[in-house]
């Protein structure tokens, strides 16, 4: 028979006459409540088999991991690589039923015209894994977009970091901006361009938690006295989102958008201390955080300080979008070159307080575990020392990758850390997310094909590759040199071949 049973402290026993005859039963989930459970197991299960639903989920796994095939690899590479894989379509979740209506962060029913998505983990997954999803799932894209769409039409401005569709402001900035354009900037429709940028606008002229537009323009940054924590990385992290947004202006034709954003997007510099290298907090008056301490880790709910999970050595090179502004303020490529090298070379641990366990995966000051480094390896590229990325990348790879409890550094933060792991093992990095660019590294598969629709697919070959053999001497995209350090999202769109040939001494190749 059927009841509804409410309250805090549910408990029911079930008794059945059957015997030993295995009792089989079908779950429905909804957050919209009891008849939304139903229809889900009515459209998604009409007729309850446990080995049914089991082909059924194997099958739909199969589909996901398949679009993905390696080549070369030995079984604990291949177990690390598939687990990452499942580990990047674990979230977002659909949290829509089968008719797309949904609760929203209201907490009200909302009738959707597409699928509805929740768990946004945006300060770590608009670094490289939506640009994944740009690749892998393009069809889920635009649901995506639309439900981010959707929470700015509630609360004002869009998701900074929700769980099952609530916003928790756990982290900072308002990184679903990058996101959104980069759908836009890559082509991607259903969904309404303009009312994009309206909510990206909103988001970044309107204040709310965590960001204070007052403040930022008045000043030009978040001073400390006044912004109490995270002044330096609100800066740095709004400064990008800022960048986005001018990006999407301008192929608006919103002109006027695009000069008060790109202004805006400058905000960086104000807070490098060319005294020491290194972005360090301001105050309002224009006075330095006096005494400053680079290698003090802080954590703001928990520690105060300057930075969000990091500090000065590991937020100073969070400038995605104007690497070649950050070499200008470091005094040159050699320069750059030297301060990047002392990064991971610097041992120093200072006392800290407050939980930043996040911050893990040393190498020196680079913290892998957390998001904010996941870019800086790759930066070698740009002072013309590639062969030091390639050396990095494969040690990450041995370091902070195992096929063990434990062996992931960090956490994986809704499938950033798996993200990286994908890209770098196909010899390439999103280091401005939303440039349509992926920037070179070190392939550590022989052979890696993703396959894009039925009859295309794009496939990376690294010639010769071995422990020994971890430095690239050439490339070629469809056999035609790579001349500099870059290729396009389209040309893996396009589909195609992309070969690495590896060698075991540096190569000089220079980043145009």
């Amino acid at each position: 028979y059927e009841k509804d049973l409410k309250g805090t402290d549910i408990r029911a026993i079930l008794e059945f006459e059957n015997g030993n005859a295995p009792v089989e039963v079908s779950v429905g989930i909804s957050a919209t409540g009891y008849e939304g459970a139903r229809k889900n197991i009515e459209a998604e299960m009409p007729s309850p088999k446990f080995d049914k639903a089991l082909m059924q989920a194997v099958a739909s796994w199969d589909t996901e991991m398949g679009r993905i095939d390696i080549s070369g690899a030995t079984d604990d590479e291949k177990t690390i690589f598939y687990t990452a894989l499942y580990h990047t379509m674990i979230c977002p979740n659909l949290f829509s039923d089968v008719d797309y209506k949904y609760r929203g962060m209201d907490g009200k029913l909302h009738e959707g015209k597409s699928p509805h998505y929740a768990t946004f983990s945006l300060w770590d997954t608009y670094r490289a894994a939506h640009p994944l999803y740009t690749i892998l799932i393009p069809k889920r894209v635009p649901g995506m977009i639309n439900s981010l769409l959707d929470y700015q039409k509630v609360q004002g401005h869009l998701p900074v970091w929700t769980l099952w569709d609530k916003e928790t402001y756990c982290m900072i900035a308002n990184h679903a901006v990058p996101v959104v354009v980069d759908a836009y900037l890559k082509g991607f429709k259903g969904f309404s361009p303009e009312d994009a940028y309206n909510a990206i606008k909103a988001s970044l002229t309107v204040s709310h938690k965590k960001s204070d537009w007052e403040t930022y323009d008045k000043y030009g940054y978040y001073p400390f006295d006044i912004t109490t924590v995270e002044s330096v990385s609100r800066t740095l992290e709004s400064a990008y989102d800022d960048y986005c947004a001018a990006q999407m202006a301008k192929a608006m034709g919103k002109d006027k958008d695009y000069e008060f954003f790109m202004k805006r997007a400058s905000a960086y510099k104000s807070l490098f201390d060319p005294g020491t290298k290194l972005m360090r907090g301001k105050d309002s008056k224009g006075k330095w955080r006096f005494p400053f301490n680079p290698f003090l880790l802080s954590h703001a709910a928990s520690c105060g300080g300057d930075y969000t999970e990091g500090n000065a050595w590991q937020y100073t090179w969070h400038v995605q979008h104007d690497v070649a502004g950050l070499i200008d303020l470091m005094g040159g490529k050699e320069s750059f070159a030297m301060k990047l090298d002392s990064l991971f070379m610097l041992d120093t641990i200072a006392e800290n307080t407050g939980f930043v366990s996040d911050v893990s995966g040393f190498i020196g000051q680079y913290a892998h575990g957390n998001e904010p480094s996941h870019h800086v390896v790759y930066l070698y590229n740009y002072v013309d020392q590639p062969w030091k990325t390639q050396e990095l990348i494969p040690e990450i790879f041995e370091r902070f990758y195992k096929p063990k409890p434990g062996g992931l550094c960090g956490n994986d933060d809704c499938g950033q850390m798996s993200a990286w792991y994908i890209f770098s093992s196909m010899g390439f990095y999103p280091v401005d997310p939303i440039s349509g660019e992926y920037v070179l590294g070190a392939p550590q598969m022989d052979k890696i094909s993703i396959q894009l629709t039925e009859d295309r697919a794009f496939v990376v070959e690294a010639k010769n590759l071995s422990r020994k053999n971890k430095y690239v001497k050439s490339v070629e995209l469809n056999g035609k040199p790579v001349r500099g350090l870059t290729i396009k999202h389209e040309d893996i769109m396009s589909g195609g071949h992309l070969v690495f040939t590896m060698t075991d001494e540096p190569v000089k190749r220079v980043l145009k």
